[in-house]
């Protein structure tokens, strides 16, 4: 039987890559989003993913949509964390609404995605977790206090929750992405990102399907001996 694996975020740019790739891997894949139903549709009719919709930010929710995953699709045996949100602005001008949503979906989501799948995971001797940090929560980034804490966050978790897992033969990994040709990324002012493009060393941005084989490889039995560690995937752009 198929391992089943859960991304979130996952019915666009990278979180639907990722979904690609885990499923041409032989995964039954599952594809949880929060709030965009037509991009899911999409998402199920043109991959045949399945598609979840809740909150990760949200403890109760995340637990309840874990438990309904493993009672239609099967135990889960993956989690991708790659759900995020941006709420950008200097610390003079944000707002703690700004600093608490980013923390409670791009940090907290990772801590009940974690807690309720883990435990199966520990009790059939077999997980992957992949947590999708930042570039910007390694060397930090004007005006994204919230989002470059709620980053460099995971990374630490990773390392954590690694420690825990390794003895049950569950793997916690950390993909730190530069800037991916995302809609997130085409948002940024023409001129803006013309500057950071001219920092990145291999002279572009990345692409969705390089963070996707990035995780397929984390969710791999070949990654066996691969826990607690960091992939950066920036061009270069910063080495860490």
């Amino acid at each position: 039987m198929a391992r089943v694996a859960i991304v979130t975020g996952g019915t666009r740019g990278i979180g639907r890559a990722i979904c690609e790739t885990l499923k041409s891997d032989g995964f039954t894949v599952v594809a949880n989003y929060a709030g965009n139903d037509e991009a899911a549709r999409e998402c199920a009719e043109e991959t045949g993913i399945h598609c979840y919709k809740w909150d990760v930010g949200n403890h109760e929710d995340a637990m309840a949509g874990c438990i309904k995953v493993a009672e239609e699709v099967g135990p889960v045996d993956v989690v991708v964390n790659n759900a995020g949100i941006t709420r950008d602005g200097t610390l003079l001008r944000m707002s703690y609404e700004d600093w608490h949503d980013v923390m409670r979906v791009n940090l907290g989501g990772c801590f009940n995605m974690a807690k309720a799948c883990f435990p199966g995971m520990k009790e059939r001797g077999w997980g992957r977790i992949v947590n999708i940090g930042s570039i910007n929560g390694q060397a930090g980034q004007y005006g994204q206090v919230n989002y470059a804490a709620a980053k460099s966050g995971i990374h630490g978790f990773t390392k954590a929750l690694a420690q825990e897992g390794a003895r049950f033969n569950i793997t916690v990994n950390a993909i730190a992405p530069g800037y991916i040709d995302t809609d997130m990324v085409a948002a940024v002012p023409e001129q803006v990102l013309e500057k950071i493009v001219a920092k990145i060393p291999v002279g572009r941005l990345g692409h969705a399907e390089e963070i996707a084989r990035g995780v397929s490889f984390l969710c791999s039995d070949d990654a066996g001996f691969v826990t607690g560690s960091t992939m950066s995937i920036n061009g270069g752009q910063h080495m860490y």
